[in-house]
């Protein structure tokens, strides 16, 4: 069995909603246990992280990076740093914008870095965009076209589950891709 953690920070729902597609997606592959954690639950326990395979991190893009709740949670994991704990542990990125670009690609280069400190190894996103194929476009998986990691679009003002229909399909791919990945490296070991 591997457990997965989704992590996340989201203040309107538009980000959480995003990371319950991912889990419903990363569930779909047996033997995974996933777990949906709120990044703001974590920063005085970070060592709760421990107890997980694998981390798919998720934040609103704010001012083209990733939320003040999710640095806080960031940083907060300094220890886990100094003693290279989440070292060779799977993980991957994901952010929802109200603009199309909305500097997205800024805020899944912080959560690499973050990641990439920690010693652990990134998964992006191996979704073709399926416009080419002739699917329309609101419909079509990963639309906005980020292999770094899943990006997804929805207005502040909208409500929580306002998504184009391809963004809530390339977080459910996206969520069971990453955990094929899992146990594909576990098999490997």
């Amino acid at each position: 069995m591997k457990k997965l953690a989704v992590i996340y920070h989201s203040a309107h729902g538009h980000t959480e909603h995003i990371a319950r597609q991912i889990c419903e997606g990363a569930q779909a592959v047996a033997d995974t246990e996933v777990h949906l954690l709120r990044a703001e639950d974590l920063d005085k326990a970070p060592e709760q992280l421990l107890h997980y395979h694998g981390y798919i991190l998720g934040s609103p893009t704010y001012f083209g990076g990733v939320s003040g709740a999710f640095k806080t949670f960031m940083d907060a994991t300094g220890g886990l740093w100094r003693s290279q704990q989440l070292k060779g542990r799977l993980a991957a990125g994901f952010t929802v914008s109200s603009l199309p670009a909305g500097d997205k690609q800024s805020t899944l280069m912080s959560l690499f870095v973050f990641c990439m400190q920690h010693g652990m190894l990134w998964a992006g996103n191996p979704i073709l965009p399926e416009q080419h194929a002739g699917v329309p476009y609101e419909e079509a998986a990963n639309r906005l076209g980020s292999w770094s990691g899943l990006v997804a679009q929805s207005s502040h003002t909208a409500p929580a589950d306002a998504f184009a229909p391809g963004d809530l399909k390339t977080a459910r791919m996206f969520g069971r891709n990453f955990s094929e990945t899992l146990h594909r490296l576990a098999g490997a070991a």
